[in-house]
């Protein structure tokens, strides 16, 4: 086995030992809430941190710069602009969200409609961060794959043991804990990449003359291919905005201001990450001919750079699929720990079994997720699927719930039927069952279908079911969106 991999097997577990050792001496959570929100106690700072590193993952480092490669810098509508819309329309909401004070999601729904539509969110939000998390084990396991020669399953199974180990000691704490070591692994080891294939490709002046002989006219156009790219802002920006690992960290904020602070913070600092990677992809246009076995990100790695600075490197990539994928999986244990089993189940259950069913989802979410992460190999495909279905699921209802008094249970319940219904026909065609579909799924028209729709569905069972003036009326001064 070559130098570069041997160190970097080195350097990873010397980094596994120190951050599940962490885990496994710190102070153990002793309540829901705790193991969940850290007791609300964490800085703006600390929360913008790790709220940056849970969305700045697989698709962030390695996907982002493979496709800036091939298709230039419209490549950042892919993942950046989501991420900005999204961003953009959590700091509108965030001082609301928390003003609420719900733990989840679910819960916040299930005060302003019903325990019908809470109960269909949590299943949705299940859904969602179970298959997303399959996504970042889709990237480690093809990241271990192509850079240590490792088997792709043997990789995958690899990389989800090591987070599993330190997200079942220690919850959300270990979570932040572990996504601000692995933030500042990935931001050292993006600039270090991004600096070498600045300084071997020659410079962006030498990129354009590249993409100019190649015969690249749109390689530094931003609106190439604008309406296949709208797609993605619509599907992953709405998707995103609702994500509930999102709104577990702004309920976690000290106070709503403190929520606020932190998305404003993250969203000026996601402006100079993406485009950082973006224009690594572009720059390694001077460094290969075509895109190299493993992506780009490890094609510079290998090809040039010293195997010990490479080897950090590595352990910086595997640090950010590893922070975004802890955020999901303890998510999704939230929802089957304090949605599902307490409030449907055992709403007198103790603190401490809590914690232990807590312990549990994290295992089960995990597993679910290994298992479609081993069968479906495409970061993008498994990441497109999963917001398809919250999108158009959970994002009318959850966002005009803070708006609109007139909205009803049976408005929400009926636009979240809609929506789900419609995600997984097209999920069935897309999967090969011979349905009419008179749109392309992955389309502007497939999305403006889906979202138009749950938005309809919302507003006209809502005018057709009897009015909830008092309870939405409540809920809206509580949250107080205009203040």
């Amino acid at each position: 086995m070559p130098s570069l991999q041997i160190l970097s097997i080195a350097l990873l577990s010397l980094y596994v030992i120190l951050i599940v050792g962490s885990s496994l001496f710190s102070k153990k959570s002793d309540s829901v809430e705790g193991y969940f929100l850290a007791n609300r106690s964490l800085s703006f700072v600390a929360l913008a941190i790790t709220f940056i590193a849970s969305w700045w993952g697989a698709g962030s480092a390695i996907e982002t710069a493979d496709h800036s490669y091939q298709n230039g810098i419209s490549a950042f509508w892919i993942y950046g602009m989501p991420v900005l819309f999204s961003t953009g329309l959590l700091f509108v909401f965030a001082r609301a969200i928390r003003k609420v004070g719900s733990i989840t999601q679910p819960q916040l729904l299930e005060e302003r409609y019903g325990k019908a539509p809470a109960l269909m969110l949590s299943v949705l939000i299940f859904l969602f961060m179970t298959i997303t998390a399959a996504s970042q084990i889709v990237g480690i396991g093809i990241f271990f794959e192509k850079f240590l020669h490792l088997d792709y399953k043997l990789s995958a199974i690899i990389g989800t043991a090591i987070v599993l180990l330190y997200s079942f000691f220690g919850g959300f704490k270990a979570v932040v804990r572990t996504d601000i070591i692995q933030f500042v692994f990935l931001l050292s080891a993006s600039v270090l990449v991004f600096g070498y294939a600045y300084y071997y490709s020659g410079g962006v002046l030498a990129i354009e003359n590249i993409a100019k002989n190649k015969q690249l006219t749109h390689y530094f156009s931003f609106s190439y291919q604008l309406s296949n790219n709208m797609v993605y802002i619509i599907t992953f920006g709405s998707a995103w905005m609702i994500q509930a690992n999102v709104w577990q960290r702004i309920s976690a904020a000290r106070s709503p201001q403190d929520a606020r602070k932190m998305i404003g913070l993250s969203f000026l600092v996601y402006i100079p990450l993406y485009l950082m990677v973006t224009f690594t992809g572009m720059l390694a246009l001077g460094l290969f001919d075509e895109m190299p076995q493993g992506g780009v990100i490890s094609g510079i790695i290998n090809n040039y750079m010293p195997p010990l600075l490479g080897a950090l490197i590595f352990v910086g990539i595997c640090s950010a699929i590893m922070s975004t994928m802890d955020s999901l999986i303890n998510t999704g244990a939230m929802v089957l720990c304090v949605d599902i089993y307490k409030n449907k189940f055992k709403p007198n259950a103790k603190q401490d079994q809590l914690v232990i069913i807590g312990k549990l989802g994290t295992i089960v979410v995990t597993f679910i997720a290994l298992l479609i992460g081993l069968e479906i190999r495409s970061i993008l495909k498994v990441s497109w699927l999963a917001a398809d279905l919250l999108s158009t699921g959970a994002f009318v209802p959850l966002i005009l719930g803070f708006i609109w008094k007139r909205g009803t249970t049976i408005g929400a319940m009926s636009s979240m039927v809609f929506g789900t219904v419609f995600s997984l026909y097209n999920l069935s065609v897309a999967l090969g069952a011979k349905l009419p579909l008179p749109w392309e799924i992955g389309t502007a028209k497939h999305v403006l279908v889906g979202m138009l729709g749950s938005a309809l569905v919302y507003f006209i069972a809502s005018c057709l079911s009897k009015a909830e003036t008092a309870k939405s009326a409540l809920f809206i001064a509580k949250a107080a969106l205009k203040e």
